[in-house]
């Protein structure tokens, strides 16, 4: 099981600056004197840490104790797991190195570090999903697909990460596992609903993650932890148990790179017969033509899609980014608005997702629940079929609306989430935004309503030190470009979230001063 939970502060400074300079990419950074620093298997890529299991420069077992070890040093700050079994992951990662010493490796995922959010089941370990009304004695038959996935291509999985309650909400706590905290700086949140994937990923605790989206909560946490989350389009990552929200649920990866993002789809996009929406099997990889650049392609540019109000800084990072992509060839225009604001039909199908979810559970032990979870549910369980189909008939509106506008542009772009990481322990930025959730991440949940590909890949840090994600949404079927754009920006941009985690780590461990 994981270390000991904890809910206090710790003692780790942010990272300053605006951004590493392009001399800084591509590695950890080096001590003083000029020597290089002993490689942060923590902070590598899976990419990386491929090549270099390839290179037998290092292996699949000293990265898994490189992960456990920043487990041990920050997760009692930070609270990200739920569950870490770290004997089966250094068993699995012995299996895997014997594989890359023959030369019988799985791919690229074959040794790599990995964690799953705790609303996938896992064969051995429980699934308590945040709340008390999940009873813990198992058994625990059965992998999901994506984790079923993850165990055939070899990857090592390390445990289980927090979410709040059912994942009903856009930051991760609840009272079972209490408050989970961002590794930028632990007195604010990681987002949600995926904090704990996010938080994991960004302190080296673990190369990447499976997070769920239901309408955003896999970009927020990213674009809070500069990180890359990736949501695919609807169907292509199977979705087993079936997410509560019905087609508004998503899976992705929650990874250090854009490329790393790709090399993680490649794993878990494959069709399973649970999963009655899941798309057929496909060709190619993710990864071919990730790296053709994007001259010539056209971006429509919305800072606020006519209805979100964005904090400067954030307006700011994002607008440099699409410079930036003007400047690698792309067709950049400023876009009108596209439609209004969705949120009242995207509440009425989260409320009524939510109530179906706690129909399985005896309605009096729902006490021990979030109050405002509860309130939730009983807006859910008014809530009629004829609203519901109106909010479907919503749903099909903008799908239409922007299969129009792909047919002039190949991807839109706007900010990931309008605003930083805020205190932990909040609903919100503000007490007015925090009864709703959706209400502070409007450019995340309409494109769980179409279906979308959508990613958020980092874009710099504000003045004080926090992470700004930049999302990329692309027509449905089209996740290689989608990933093609993140690619390129993140190749060109000058920013580097690995190397400015690595730093990070190095500052704690007194290796830079």
């Amino acid at each position: 099981m994981g270390p000991p939970r904890a809910d206090r502060h710790g003692d780790g400074a942010p990272p300053q600056g605006r951004g590493a300079p392009p001399e800084a990419r591509g590695g950890p950074p080096e001590a003083r004197g000029g020597a290089a620093a002993a490689p942060d298997l923590a902070g590598m890529s899976a990419a990386e840490l491929a090549q270099a299991y390839e290179r037998r420069e290092t292996t699949p077992v000293e990265a898994t104790r490189a992960a456990l070890a920043a487990i041990e040093e920050r997760d009692a700050e930070l609270n990200a797991f739920v569950l870490v079994d770290a004997d089966g992951a250094l068993r699995a990662a012995a299996e895997s190195q014997a594989r890359w010493e023959a030369g019988a490796q799985r791919g690229r995922a074959d040794g790599i570090p990995t964690t799953v959010k705790d609303l996938e089941r896992t064969r051995g370990w429980p699934t308590l999903r945040g709340s008390w009304l999940v009873a813990d004695p198992g058994p625990w038959p059965e992998d999901s697909p994506s984790v079923a996935a993850l165990r055939e291509a070899g990857a090592v999985l390390l445990g289980k990460t927090t979410t709040p309650e059912f994942g009903w909400k856009g930051v991760t706590d609840s009272d079972r596992f209490g408050i989970t905290r961002n590794p930028w700086d632990p007195a604010l949140t990681p987002g949600g609903s995926s904090g704990g994937s996010a938080a994991a990923v960004a302190a080296g605790m673990g190369t990447w993650s499976i997070g769920t989206d239901g309408g955003g909560s896999v970009r927020v946490p990213a674009s809070f932890t500069g990180t890359v989350g990736f949501k695919p389009t609807g169907g292509l990552v199977p979705m087993y148990p079936p997410g509560s929200n019905g087609l508004l649920s998503h899976r992705g990866p929650i990874t250090l790179s854009v490329l790393d993002a790709a090399i993680l789809l490649d794993v878990i996009a494959r069709p399973d017969i649970r999963d009655w929406a899941a798309l057929p099997v496909r060709d190619g990889s993710f990864v071919a033509g990730i790296e053709a650049g994007i001259a010539g392609l056209s971006i429509g540019y919305s800072p606020d899609l006519g209805y979100g109000r964005n904090d400067p800084e954030v307006e700011e990072l994002v607008s440099a980014a699409v410079e930036v992509l003007a400047g690698l060839g792309a067709r950049v225009s400023r876009i009108e608005p596209l439609f209004d604001d969705p949120i009242d039909a995207f509440q009425t199908m989260w409320c009524a997702g939510i109530a179906r979810t706690l129909q399985a559970y005896p309605a009096g032990d729902l006490g021990r629940l979030d109050p405002l979870l509860l309130e939730y549910a009983e807006r859910g369980r008014e809530t009629t079929a004829l609203a519901y189909l109106d909010a479907m008939a919503v749903c099909a509106d903008l799908g239409l609306r922007m299969a129009r506008f792909h047919e002039s542009y190949d991807v839109l772009v706007t900010p990931t989430v309008p605003t930083v990481a805020f205190p932990a322990g909040q609903n919100g930025p503000s007490p007015a935004q925090s009864r709703v959730w959706a209400s502070w991440t409007p450019y995340t949940y309409p494109f769980n309503m179409t279906r979308q590909p959508a990613l958020s890949v980092p874009c710099g840090l504000t003045r004080s030190g926090l992470p700004v994600g930049l999302q990329v949404v692309g027509a449905r079927h089209q996740d290689g470009r989608v990933l093609r754009v993140g690619r390129a920006y993140e190749k060109h941009s000058g920013w580097s979230p690995v190397t400015e985690a690595a730093r990070t780590r190095a500052t704690r461990r007194g290796q830079l001063s």
